[in-house]
């Protein structure tokens, strides 16, 4: 006789475990193996449990552009409490997280295979341009001039380079960065 209605429930464990599976499996084989089935089968979780969580593939990958994008923010929100300076800190914060992801390569993995995704599925990209948005919102007075916005585009790029391994030399890079830091403060 089976002990799993024995077991305490904790969905929000098994939530996260089946999104990191999800990263994981992205990460290293990229989105089409994300699949219900091994997503299930790597993660030790049953098909029915997981559809409790996930009813489509499509959701799946949804929470995990989510989760995602919220661990991006808490990573911007410390880079933002952390800056001294109001002018730019947004800016800045994006800049230095995203060329940060190049030296965490799980998180650079994520994203990697995240960003193809939102190339090709409108839904993502919508929920990416509504993000942008509302962050430029949020910082209207402070990160709002043209030289933000060259930054952040810079920063995209610079994802991009990262990304299919076409960034400069460290000390290239580093020059750069440390001219981007500066059109912050205009």
């Amino acid at each position: 006789m089976s002990d799993a209605h024995h077991r305490r429930k904790q969905p929000a464990i098994v939530r996260q475990q089946l999104l990191d599976v999800a990263a994981r499996l992205t990460n290293e084989q990229g989105m089409g193996a994300v699949t219900l089935d091994a997503v299930s089968g790597a993660s030790g979780v049953s098909k029915g449990g997981l559809l409790h969580h996930f009813p489509t593939k499509n959701a799946l990958l949804d929470a995990l552009f989510e989760d995602l994008l919220a661990r991006f923010d808490a990573d911007l929100d410390e880079r933002m409490r952390e800056d001294p300076m109001p002018h730019g800190r947004f800016t800045r914060a994006y800049l230095n997280a995203v060329a940060g992801l190049r030296d965490s390569p799980d998180d650079a993995g994520h994203w990697a295979q995240v960003t193809i995704a939102l190339l090709a599925e409108p839904r993502l990209r919508q929920r990416w341009a509504e993000w942008v948005e509302g962050r430029a919102e949020e910082y209207v007075g402070t990160d709002s001039s043209v030289d933000a916005q060259i930054v952040r585009f810079a920063a995209d790029g610079l994802w991009l380079a990262d990304m299919i391994g076409g960034a400069s030399d460290d000390a290239q890079r580093q020059a750069l960065l440390s001219r981007l830091v500066e059109l912050t403060a205009r």
